[in-house]
């Protein structure tokens, strides 16, 4: 159990920066510039040209090296290559600093732990950017679903040349998994998977087939060399099946009612997904509250993307 027995937060503004603002670090400046009670104090970035241009928008201070701001602040962002994720955070846990990391957590199993150890052990906040927690969608879909029998997750993207680092399923089915692993309250089975390596030396596609002890079934399927952006996910259950539109941020339900099935689109009010994660990470370490998305959470979506990248290789002889 992880307790947080630092000062409250409450009453003091939050001192935060970003490390790394590449496409998403960004944007973790934009919405912190303008969050209340958090101020931020300056950006991170071995492009120190890229750095000077965020620091100038959003009025704080441009830095090259981490180690020039680290006693500066209480919290930070952590957007850079997952490769680097381990070293920067364990050097920022290391300084007693809460951390919000981009997904996935780290590049490896034993890193994870060692961050979630570091973290209980100094009382820290370390959650995980896995951001279509606060889809409203996805929120609305988490109330909805009772019983799942089966879960189909689309996830495809043209091929933009970025996160390219690592396969597929840590780029982008990691998110559908953590999905999957929150709406489904038993244990894996089985897991099986394929994919292919095709625009870069990393799996490119993969297909993977998980089955859960309770007899629940997902099937996931992620691709960065689609025609299309997709991004989908359908919960089929006794009388119903829910249809999860991400880009939207809607839910189509569809039950049985006297042998017809009858179709309801609820939408919900629609928010900035990020903007909700950046809000929900200041709020834990104001009140130092549990992420919704902490360590274990992100290991746990880890754990499983790493095995069906494993099963690809495996099948891919590599």
């Amino acid at each position: 159990m992880i307790r947080f027995i630092r000062s409250n937060f409450s009453n003091k503004m939050i001192k935060v920066c970003v490390i790394g603002v590449g496409s998403i670090g960004v944007h973790h400046a934009r919405i912190y510039s303008d969050i209340e009670g958090v101020e931020l104090v300056g950006v991170v970035d071995s492009d120190y040209g890229k750095a000077r241009e965020i620091a100038s928008k959003y009025k704080c201070t441009a830095f090259r090296d981490y180690e020039e701001i680290i006693n500066s602040i209480d919290a930070a962002s952590i957007a850079v290559p997952t490769t680097l994720h381990f070293k920067v955070a364990m050097d920022f846990l290391q300084q007693g600093k809460d951390l919000l990391i981009e997904k996935p957590i780290t590049s490896t199993l034993d890193e994870a732990r060692t961050l979630i150890a570091e973290a209980e052990k100094r009382s820290l906040i370390l959650q995980v950017g896995h951001l279509e927690r606060f889809n409203a969608g996805v929120s609305l879909i988490s109330s909805m679903v009772e019983e799942p029998q089966f879960i189909e997750s689309q996830r495809l993207s043209p091929f933009l040349g970025r996160g390219i680092d690592v396969d597929v399923t840590l780029d982008l089915m990691i998110h559908d998994i953590d999905i999957i692993l929150s709406l489904v309250n038993s244990e894996i089975s089985d897991l099986r998977a394929t994919g292919a390596k095709v625009m870069t030396d990393n799996i490119d596609l993969a297909h993977a087939w998980i089955e859960f002890e309770n007899g629940c079934i997902a099937e996931a399927v992620s691709s960065r060399i689609a025609d299309e952006k997709v991004r989908q996910m359908k919960v089929f259950q006794h009388n119903s099946y829910l249809n999860l539109d991400y880009q939207r941020q809607e839910v189509s339900c569809y039950k049985k009612t006297d042998a017809i099935i009858g179709k309801e689109i609820k939408k919900p009010e629609q928010k900035e997904p990020l903007r909700e994660q950046l809000l929900s990470f200041t709020d834990c370490v104001k009140n130092r509250t549990r992420p919704v998305v902490s360590g274990i959470e992100g290991k746990e979506a880890l754990k499983v993307a790493l095995k069906i990248s494993g099963l690809v290789k495996h099948g891919l002889n590599i």
